[in-house]
């Protein structure tokens, strides 16, 4: 959605091509998860823009004249656009939570959304690196105060297995003498996490080195720029692609890449699920199941080298 198409005067907000009555129940939904819900600023503004683009799309002058037909003509439509599954089932999805609010608040009697079918996706399994691999990745010198703030936040990603999120907005009384770390996970949900020793230690090095950026009194965020200000999730990716290109690992590597590594790796050490449930925030222990099927490929790969009845001719 473009920016000038939305108009403000005296708390009245306008957007082209939707009509106030379905604008002012998406405001309605979008408070309720920002202030309620307590959802990301990222998830409350992708919400928000979904629903308008539904809204316009179907030109709809209430949320009464959604119907079951109208969805899929808006889902059929987007795959003929080319659009990801992914994204169009996103889109779905957005509308069946919107949905099952306006009929909580007796706006709607049914939600239509739930009568449609999302489309059906590929499942792939999360990438992930070796241990030896990260061990490559992280074995690079700290010789200035760059790379031993930047050590200090690989060790973590991987050491703890956060979310990008939950890195940049640890602040420095987060972790503590008895080596444990507090994180806010999604939906403001507050973990602690043992920390290993070389993430530890890493980061204590980094603490050393932080006051001599000279950061404002009133800036907690453990991770800081040249600017003395809290690393964007964006900086974050961009060093890590700087000590991927570095190390000469030949593969592109996220951060959600190095959790991915940490659950599998883990997994493989323990085979307990759910501790790495619990170690990684999950609120259902399915989100975390796709990591047994990375743990059977393991055991399968061992099982193919060391079985006498397995091994190759």
């Amino acid at each position: 959605m473009n920016k000038l198409d939305e108009q403000e005067t005296d708390n009245h907000i306008e957007i082209e091509g939707v009509s106030q009555s379905c604008l002012s129940h998406i405001i309605e939904f979008i408070d309720h998860l920002a202030f309620e819900r307590q959802l990301s600023k990222h998830t409350v503004t992708n919400y928000r823009r979904q629903l308008i683009a539904v809204a316009r799309d179907l030109m709809l002058d209430n949320w009464l004249a959604l119907d079951v037909d109208s969805i899929k003509h808006m889902l059929a439509i987007l795959n003929q656009e080319k659009l990801s599954t992914t994204s169009i089932n996103l889109r779905l999805t957005v509308l069946r939570n919107f949905c099952d609010y306006l009929v909580e608040k007796e706006i709607m009697t049914t939600n239509p959304a739930k009568a449609v079918h999302a489309l059906k996706t590929k499942k792939l399994l999360p990438k992930q690196v070796s241990a030896e691999e990260m061990s490559a990745l992280l074995s690079f010198d700290s010789s200035d105060w760059i790379s031993v703030r930047d050590k200090a936040m690989l060790e973590l990603l991987y050491g703890c297995g956060l979310r990008l999120a939950e890195l940049t907005s640890i602040n420095v009384d987060d972790i503590g003498s008895n080596k444990q770390i507090r994180v806010m996970g999604k939906g403001s949900k507050q973990r602690v996490l043992p920390v290993g020793k070389h993430a530890y230690d890493a980061v204590k090095a980094w603490l050393k080195v932080r006051p001599s950026l000279d950061p404002p009194a009133d800036e907690q965020a453990m991770f800081i720029s040249k600017r003395k200000t809290r690393l964007s999730n964006r900086q974050v990716q961009v060093r890590l692609n700087h000590w991927t290109q570095n190390q000469t690992l030949y593969q592109q590597i996220s951060p959600h890449t190095l959790r991915h590594s940490f659950a599998t790796h883990v997994l493989e050490s323990s085979n307990d699920l759910r501790g790495v449930q619990e170690l990684l925030g999950h609120a259902n222990l399915s989100t975390t199941q796709v990591y047994t099927h990375l743990n059977f490929q393991h055991l399968a790969q061992v099982y193919d080298k060391a079985h006498p009845r397995a091994k190759k001719k």
